[in-house]
């Protein structure tokens, strides 16, 4: 421990001894560790952002709907969805077979899905939906209720809006629920209204297909239906039991409605697991490129801890030639110069840091992204930077302790 003291002592005054370079050393591992920390937080921030976006869609989601691009040879094309309320029964009979949660039917307008309330108007999107839309969705409700199981078995003309509608649409100086508004000529009394939704990132390159989770107007699917004088659907959203088993629910889905179905349709799916698969690859190659290309300016502070340490050995070599004429070991000069390189590296790591956090804090500010900084990142990050100035160290040490004392002794 004695040895170990006088050695730590020896390595901060070799250190205050030639401030200019050891700052300039600490300099380079500093922008590593703060470049390699910024990277990190703001991929784990992003990394956020899509997630809890991709959530308002519902994760363990599957969307099943007719093919339409479906050639089915001449004379067999069939129109319509391809899916009616009785392929809704026979999907819910077989819920616990598939694996399936929830199911919900949705069911689409015929035209723009034009609103009016008392002079005001506005074309929003207008959903049929079953009573489990919500729970499937990730809809939480600002005001008032979902809709009950009686609302649909009786197509009682009631809706619930997103929060756009309320603030375009509305009466603002009343409560939402109650107020009615106009769909062709029926009166639909508002009885919940949802949450806000924010998808503006997966919107702003264009991975949601311009669709505004806050702009839309759900009804029963059987009141729209009877609107439509018929009773197709459009696509079945459903959500599964097990996220690993989405492709295997949605093949099953679709081999149901084939074998109801067997002339002049054919069905496509879609997974929300696929979407976070694709997501996860891009992702993370994106954080691995970023770390990456940041690593590189950590690899040019190694460099500059090796170059300071190899040019400190050749100025000391008469010191080294002493400390070992009475009765220094090599273990113990190694130990020296090891604990130099360590040093910088630590001061270096921890000042990297502080900046790459105050850095991450700007870029949050800059971008959006939130501030999200890993616990593993940052003592990987620091453990690094101590590896890093160890191993640039290690060989002008070891040179040193090889030195024989007649020949450091007779040094200039």
């Amino acid at each position: 421990m004695r040895i170990l003291i006088d050695s730590f002592h020896q390595a901060i005054r070799a250190l205050v001894d030639h401030r200019l370079r050891t700052a300039l050393s600490i300099l380079g591992i500093t922008i590593g560790i703060a470049a390699v920390m910024a990277v990190s937080t703001i991929s784990k921030g992003g990394n956020y952002i899509v997630y809890s976006e991709l959530e308002t869609f519902g994760l363990n989601s599957v969307w099943v709907y007719r093919d339409n691009n479906f050639d089915a040879g001449a004379g067999q094309q069939r129109s319509g969805s391809g899916i009616d309320n009785d392929d809704y029964d026979a999907v819910r009979l077989n819920m616990a077979g598939f694996g399936i949660r929830r199911v919900t039917p949705v069911v689409y307008p015929d035209d723009r899905g034009e609103f009016t309330q008392r002079g005001r108007s506005m074309i929003t999107q207008l959903l049929g939906v079953g009573r489990e839309y919500h729970d499937v969705t990730n809809d939480s409700l600002d005001e008032g209720r979902r809709f009950h199981q009686a609302d649909i078995d009786a197509k009682h003309q009631v809706a619930i809006i997103g929060p756009t509608v309320v603030e375009r649409l509305l009466d603002p100086t009343l409560s939402p629920i109650g107020q009615t508004i106009r769909y062709q000529s029926r009166r639909f009394m508002v009885i919940g209204t949802l949450k806000r939704k924010s998808r503006d990132f997966l919107s702003s390159i264009g991975s949601v297909g311009g669709q505004d989770a806050n702009d839309r107007i759900m009804i029963p699917f059987t009141a729209l239906q009877q609107i439509r004088g018929r009773d197709s659907i459009g696509n079945f959203h459903v959500e599964v039991a097990e996220f690993d088993e989405a492709a295997r629910v949605a093949t099953s889905v679709r081999t149901l409605l084939e074998n109801r179905h067997p002339v002049g349709f054919a069905y496509k799916s879609e997974t929300m697991a696929s979407y976070i698969t694709t997501t996860n690859r891009i992702l993370g190659g994106v954080a691995i490129v970023g770390i990456v290309a940041a690593s590189i300016s950590l690899l040019v502070g190694g460099m500059g801890i090796m170059n300071m340490m190899g040019t400190a050995v050749l100025e000391r070599t008469r010191e080294i030639g002493v400390r070992k004429a009475i009765g220094a070991r090599e273990k113990d000069i190694l130990l020296q110069f090891l604990l130099e390189a360590g040093l910088i590296s630590i001061v270096g790591g921890l000042l990297g840091l502080l900046i790459g956090g105050l850095a991450s804090v700007g870029l949050a500010y800059a971008t959006g992204f939130p501030v999200i900084p890993s616990p593993v990142s940052i003592f990987g990050a620091l453990a690094v930077s101590v590896t890093v100035g160890l191993l640039s160290g290690f060989l002008p040490a070891r040179r040193a302790a090889k030195l024989r004392p007649v020949e450091a002794l007779r040094s200039d």
